[in-house]
């Protein structure tokens, strides 16, 4: 197995401990380009062709390989193919072509899709079994409260300013409630947007899920500077937060 150097995504400088898996869940729809001009040209892609992938491991990091059999078969739905011959000719950064690898290792060939970088690393993370959370549908306990978070010194954390992460949740869900009190204890600035008393925060979500193609059946989602995770799960988050921690 050859394996290439660790990618990092825009924005991410990407760490990781071990998985915290959560609740099983069935795949999530491939996302949906709608949400982007397809301004690159139409690729076709052979699976004998010298091209580079990329995709998500368990932890949230993303890696880089040159052999499309080395992807782990959770992460083939959903998987970056760059051409090494033309990396270093001026591309559209923003634009990422991607394939369904089973597919492209089934057929032998496939046309790749066009992608925002944010729908491709959301939509590659959506692969992994959930973290920590709790489904939308079914009956609920009453609200929890909240636990006052304290400081090194013993003393409340105060505004922590711009929030990085927004954290859209319910009050009866304790992984919402864990999820805000990591990001406080690590000090990172997050707003907390509760989806039922809160119309608008619901209608924001559901735009930026349908434009990523991922569910909203579970909360917490966690919107980490235009990616969305879902559940909360410490490793994957501090993968996407990476030097705001």
């Amino acid at each position: 197995m050859r394996r290439m150097s660790v990618w990092v995504p825009s924005l991410l400088l990407l760490t990781g401990a071990s998985l915290e898996t959560g609740c099983k869940k069935s795949a999530p729809p491939a996302p949906s380009a709608r949400e982007v001009r397809d301004e690159l040209p139409k690729l076709e892609v052979s699976k004998d062709e010298p091209l580079l992938y990329t995709y998500v491991e368990p932890k949230g990091t993303f890696a880089t390989t040159d052999k499309a059999e080395d992807v782990t078969p959770n992460a083939r739905r959903l998987v970056r193919v760059v051409d090494p011959a033309k990396a270093g000719s001026k591309q559209d950064s923003t634009r990422v072509y991607v394939v369904d690898l089973g597919e492209l290792l089934s057929s032998g060939k496939v046309a790749a899709r066009v992608l925002s970088r944010e729908a491709f690393e959301t939509g590659a993370l959506a692969q992994l079994p959930p973290g920590e959370s709790s489904l939308v549908a079914g009956p609920h306990g009453p609200p929890l409260p909240d636990v006052a978070i304290v400081g090194a010194d013993g003393g409340a954390v105060g505004p922590l300013g711009p929030p990085v992460v927004i954290l859209y949740g319910t009050p009866w869900c304790g992984a919402c409630k864990a999820a805000k009190q990591y990001l406080a204890a690590k000090h990172i600035p997050y707003a907390y947007k509760d989806i039922e008393s809160d119309p608008e925060a619901a209608r924001e979500l559901a735009a930026k899920a349908s434009r990523m193609g991922i569910p909203t059946d579970r909360v917490p989602i966690l919107d980490v500077r235009g990616r969305l995770l879902l559940g909360f799960d410490r490793a994957r988050l501090d993968a996407m937060l990476g030097d705001a921690t």
